[in-house]
């Protein structure tokens, strides 16, 4: 039975987020019809990051089972017509060992959070962005950032509702950088907590509107306590943009 590595690019605006839902489509049931149409069989497909409801994808990776084998192009091609016309594509495919899982073979997951920065509101990514209409310094931001780096307890950045086991991880990256009207954050870790990356930005937030100073972002971590995290930002300016694996 051929496994297949499928890289999905969606924008999860009309999704009730990655994994199945009861009250609505989700980016899973989406590509798990599209393949059972083409192919002729039921299927399931992991994933190596659950997405929430409106957060963003260009490249999630999957990996699915099919009796029959395929060329890689195909499955693509055809999944992708069965798809039309939801936002969701296969940006690639290929055929892989069994022993590889999206999921637990990855050894580190991107992600970045955009924000528009500016008075206007956003049309053309209207959900695509966080809007911030007041001032933000990234540079700020930035030094805050680099004090949630490393390994630490990130219960205070930790949705109530997360499975866990451990609010320990490790943060290998976070990043803050303005490209004109935009503030970009860029998010690496092995695995991350259910909403750690969302929560970490609120926070940040807070710091580059002068709101709170860096010294109060460094007390949040420290605290150890989910009520001194910052507002979660919205589920719109995030994207999972990276999977990484062992060669």
């Amino acid at each position: 039975m051929p496994r297949y590595k499928l890289v999905v690019e969606y924008d999860g605006t009309p999704f009730t987020g990655w994994q199945h839902q009861t009250n609505g489509l989700s980016v899973q049931q989406a590509v798990e019809d599209a393949i059972a149409r083409f192919a002729g069989e039921t299927v399931r497909i992991h994933c190596a990051g659950r997405t929430d409801s409106g957060v963003h994808a260009t490249h999630q990776v999957v990996h699915v089972d099919l009796t029959r084998e395929w060329r890689p192009d195909t499955v693509r091609d055809a999944t992708n017509a069965h798809l039309r016309p939801a936002p969701v594509a296969i940006v690639s495919a290929q055929i892989v060992p069994e022993t590889f899982n999206a999921r637990l073979s990855a050894i580190k997951r991107h992600y970045v959070y955009r924000i528009l920065n500016r008075r206007a509101p956003p049309t053309l990514d209207a959900s695509r962005v966080w809007h911030v209409a007041w001032h933000l310094d990234a540079a700020v931001m930035h030094e805050a950032a680099q004090l949630l780096i490393g390994r630490h307890d990130f219960t205070t950045f930790r949705a109530a509702e997360c499975q866990a086991n451990s609010p320990i991880r490790t943060l290998d990256r976070l990043d803050v950088e303005r490209i004109g009207d935009e503030i970009r954050i860029y998010a690496s870790a092995r695995s991350f907590l259910h909403h750690q990356v969302r929560s970490m930005t609120g926070t940040l937030e807070r710091a580059g509107a002068g709101r709170w100073s860096v010294a109060d972002v460094r007390a949040a971590l420290e605290a150890r306590d989910r009520t001194r995290c910052g507002p979660m930002a919205p589920p719109t300016g995030l994207y999972l943009i990276g999977v990484d694996y062992p060669d």
